[in-house]
């Protein structure tokens, strides 16, 4: 008979294991046994009777867990817990439930350097089609929404262009938070700040989702290459840390193209840019307004 824990330890591993996520942490391994641990096998009772007295330790000390402290056994069961929304049939309710769970978000320097609020996510929860730039600027950390600047005024033109409405698509971005003086992302801010990202893609199960700039990119992808060796092709998507227990979505088609605000600076390179939208289009099986086509 499986071992059954108690709903409040249960809890406790839940919030630790997603506070690990939430830092960049997904993976966990038991370390290699000892000689003397090796040579002794301890019976069922034995086994059970050690992990009822770790429970109760866990009870005692869960707000100060390390790696080292969970029993395997217990990682195997909760890292699945990582998505608290997996299994909620309304992605309306799942982004409810993340936006809740990042908060007032304090995890990383960004919190202390002059934002003014969070920038979660917007559009059709629902939606085929997902955007995800770099992060917020000054407009966007003033009112609170991904791409409402002069990048977002460009941003609307080229999904319009694709013969969409913004409405229709759903906008997020790789930090929540306004870096100081509107500069890139650092990695450590990117990593701590991603998770949350991971959870919002798989709510929303987007089929195609477009990358906007090599910070995004690079971070979806986990990959440190250019932006010429990165456009031009789709890369097959899994948000990490995603449960494979998800039958319903396996994950999706990810294209990178430039930013818009670079496209602003170089505006030569809006016709690549509209080169990669096609692309998506394409799969996406949609068609540009006439005025549009090429």
């Amino acid at each position: 008979m499986p071992y059954m824990f108690d709903p409040q330890l249960r809890n406790a591993l839940a919030a630790r294991m997603r506070f690990y996520n939430e830092i960049g942490i997904y993976d966990f391994y038991q370390r290699a046994p000892s000689i003397a641990a090796s040579a002794s096998t301890a019976s069922l009772q034995e086994e059970r009777t050690s992990l009822q007295g770790e429970e109760m330790s866990l009870r005692k000390s869960a707000a100060v867990m390390t790696p080292e402290a969970v029993p395997l056994k217990i990682l195997a069961t909760t890292s699945v817990l990582s998505f608290a929304e997996e299994g909620m049939s309304d992605p309306v309710k799942a982004l409810q439930a993340i936006r809740i769970d990042l908060g007032d978000c304090t995890r990383c320097p960004l919190h202390q350097q002059g934002r003014k609020q969070i920038v979660f996510g917007v559009g059709n929860p629902k939606a085929e089609l997902m955007f995800v730039g770099e992060g917020p600027g000054a407009d966007e950390d003033e009112k609170g929404e991904p791409f409402v600047g002069r990048g977002g005024q460009l941003l609307n033109n080229m999904i319009k262009a694709m013969g969409i409405e913004r409405e229709h698509v759903y906008i997020a971005n790789i930090v929540k938070c306004r870096p100081p003086g509107n500069r890139q992302p650092e990695r450590d801010e990117c990593a701590t700040c991603s998770p949350f990202l991971m959870r919002q893609i798989a709510a929303v199960k987007p089929k195609v989702i477009v990358a906007l700039g090599a910070t995004a990119a690079k971070t979806l992808l986990a990959m440190n290459s250019s932006m010429l060796q990165l456009r031009g092709r789709f890369y097959e998507f899994r948000p990490s840390g995603m449960p494979h227990s998800d039958s319903g979505w396996n994950g999706c088609k990810l294209a990178v193209t430039y930013h818009p605000a670079f496209l602003l600076r170089d505006p030569r390179q809006k016709g690549e840019a509209w080169k990669d939208l096609q692309m998506v289009m394409k799969e996406l099986g949609m068609k540009a307004p006439p005025k549009m086509e090429e």
